[in-house]
């Protein structure tokens, strides 16, 4: 079974638990048991589902076969080369594949000369206007062609212009941009490329990342920093008749293979194995060959033999167009799809289950509680109703003043809740004072005053140690008051279960840990590609600094932004079902005050207000019922494995 097979089934699995989400939503409103924040996650677990993405990133130095390998494992079925793949450069700016209904087919490039300017790619994806647009005809694979080439696009320029554009310029194999006798120098022309293509893979939310060689990731740290990292499988291309040259080694040292840096869903690809296929030798002897090729590679890139997966693309692509299953086993595209597929699918989808879990799980014993608390009061209603049958008009006088009091009681307990609003208020300030956009702002101001006065290489380092030091302590910090908030909202549910019977559970938790992992990696890669020695004593002042604010501190701010989101959503979380709960709780005490006064008013209206509310109570079972039947059908999805027998089944 084929990689699109697995991601098909995926994608199938993905659609299914939207579907009984939205019955879910449906059936709350329907029975009136919606409220505004449960609405919202559910929306947004039903917006993620829709614009959940597959992100695969193909990295590799020039003429290594990325863009074959990347129309073998996904385009063979358009019956042609969907991306160009000649000899030479063919990728000569980061491109992205991926489809979004909302726009028409096309190319969308950023122009080279954007890098001048503070921003990143992502920023720029917010101004359409910055990018070129070319129509793709999708009807047409000539004039798809045609168009796709422009990712290719090269401009000449001066030494000084790419150097500002941020080229590395001079002599070796690791420099891909040398000035020629004129004076001037090849660049790509542009910076950036988004192809919008209606294929049925990226129509399912697979998006392709096709990166340049060496230099060009070098020079575009978005890549490295945010792209590449965030890509849920990196394939690393080398050619087999090569090995690993000393700029692939670069490359792997250094954006995928780095000390502390993420493992999973990092494989590397031996293309080309059919320059080694040799009609004088016979299969063992090719065969042997390929193994001590991946042998090398393994040794060198220090990693397991089985991590490392020969193939020809090439000749995977002519197999399936041609649909000639021989030649298709001998490129051994089938492993490295098999791989694939066994630890991109199934990641991907824990991921997604494990989100998804956590926030139906929520809502869902929200409504729960909300269920079992009009239940139990309702019952507590009908056994003082019951009681009061033959029972004289004191009896039912007494009764009245035992709910009022209870009432009153309840309603005096409220003062301590609005307390807790209050001490609430306090901590979620004091949490977004350290976590908010507004010391980081500080922070930053602060620390570019101190690299623009800095005298010496030592006090710039500092400057920028500093920055870390001060953004890893407001984390740390948000997550003690983090740690309060929980805890005092954990003593006022027990308080409040035991006191009026509220059924509140315990408070959802929440964790700052990743996005303090996230500020130690943005470290690790200023220390290795900004802060270092060399930058130090070979770049000017101004440069490094405006290189540190552009790369390193906007990747900062980006993560403190949803760290901000995050706790935002978790602090209406873990108020609502208290909210939620005295609202109810002061509604039930209400119609119970009520019940009583028209019995008070009209004894004789007793046995119909006891058969009124035992046809409450059926309708409340039943609800608790259906609950548990929805409760059940959505985890019966979320345990859905896509593996091969879940394709097999599937076809």
């Amino acid at each position: 079974m084929t990689l699109a097979q697995h991601f098909a089934a995926y994608s199938e699995w993905r659609v299914e638990l939207s579907g009984v989400l939205e019955k879910f939503a449906g059936w709350l409103v329907e029975n009136e048991l919606a409220d505004a924040q449960t609405d919202r996650r559910i929306a947004e677990l039903l917006e993620k589902l829709r614009e959940d993405r597959l992100h695969v990133a193909f990295v590799a130095e020039f003429s290594r076969g990325k863009s074959e390998l990347i129309n073998a494992l996904f385009f063979a079925n358009y019956g042609n080369r969907v991306l160009p793949s000649t000899a030479g450069r063919t990728t000569m700016c980061p491109t992205e594949l991926m489809f979004d209904r909302t726009r028409a087919p096309s190319i969308e490039l950023l122009p080279i000369e954007t890098r001048e300017a503070n921003a990143s790619i992502s920023e720029y994806k917010r101004f359409p206007d910055e990018w070129e647009i070319i129509p793709l005809d999708t009807a047409s694979a000539e004039a798809m062609q045609d168009a796709l080439r422009h990712v290719s696009d090269v401009r000449r320029v001066d030494l000084e212009t790419a150097k500002k554009l941020g080229f590395a310029v001079g002599e070796g194999d690791a420099v891909a941009f040398r000035v020629d006798e004129d004076g001037t120098l090849e660049v790509p022309r542009w910076r950036h490329a988004i192809i919008n293509f209606p294929h049925p893979l990226l129509e399912q939310g697979l998006v392709i990342l096709d990166t340049p060689g060496l230099n060009a990731i070098g020079t575009e740290p978005e890549l490295t920093l945010s792209l590449l990292p965030n890509a849920h499988a990196v394939l690393f291309i080398l050619a087999a008749d090569t090995g690993v040259t000393q700029s692939d080694l670069t490359v792997w040292q250094e954006h995928i293979g780095a000390p502390g840096g993420r493992k999973k869903g990092r494989i590397v690809v031996l293309n080309k194995i059919d320059s080694l296929w040799d009609e004088l030798k016979s299969p063992a002897e090719v065969a042997a060959e390929i193994a001590r090729q991946v042998d090398t590679c393994a040794w060198t890139l220090d990693l397991p033999a089985a991590q490392i997966f020969p193939v020809s693309a090439q000749k995977a692509l002519v197999a399936k167009i041609n649909d000639d299953a021989d030649l298709l086993r001998r490129s051994c595209l089938g492993e490295l799809e098999h791989a694939l597929s066994e630890e991109l699918i199934p990641a991907k989808q824990e991921i997604v289950r494990d989100n998804t879990d956590s926030e139906f799980s929520d809502c869902y014993l929200r409504t729960r509680s909300l269920l079992e608390s009009r239940l139990a009061s309702l019952r507590e209603q009908v056994t003082e109703l019951t009681e009061l049958r033959g029972k004289n008009k004191g009896v039912v006088e007494y009764m009245m003043g035992k709910v009022r009091v209870e009432k009153e009681e309840f309603e005096s307990g409220l003062q301590r809740y609005y307390a807790v609003r209050s001490v609430f208020s306090q901590l979620t300030n004091n949490l977004f004072a350290h976590l908010g956009l507004d010391s980081l702002r500080l922070l930053t101001t602060e620390t570019r005053d101190a690299m623009q006065h800095a005298t010496f290489s030592k006090t710039l380092s500092a400057a920028m140690a500093h920055f870390f030091e001060v953004a890893r302590g407001n984390l740390s910090r948000s997550e003690g008051e983090v740690a309060e908030i929980r805890a005092m909202m954990e003593a006022i549910y027990k308080k409040f279960a035991v006191e009026h019977g509220l059924k509140l559970g315990s408070p959802i938790g929440f964790s700052l840990m990743r996005y303090s992992k996230e500020i130690d990696r943005i470290d690790q890669w200023c220390d290795t590609h900004v802060n270092t020695m060399f930058q130090l004593l070979t770049h000017e002042k101004g440069q490094l600094t405006q290189r540190f604010f552009e790369e390193v501190a906007v990747q900062v701010r980006k993560n403190f932004e949803h760290a901000n989101r995050d706790a935002e959503s978790w602090l209406k979380a873990i108020m609502a079902p208290m909210e939620i709960q005295i609202r109810e709780h002061q509604i039930q005490l209400k119609r119970r005050l009520e019940s009583i006064k028209r019995i008070h008013q009209a004894t004789d209206t007793l046995e119909e207000r006891i058969d009124e509310l035992l046809s409450v109570e059926n309708k409340l079972v039943s609800q608790m019922q259906a609950l548990n039947r929805i409760g059940e059908s959505i985890r019966d999805v979320l345990q859905q494995t896509v593996s091969l027998e879940g394709v097999r089944n599937a076809a």
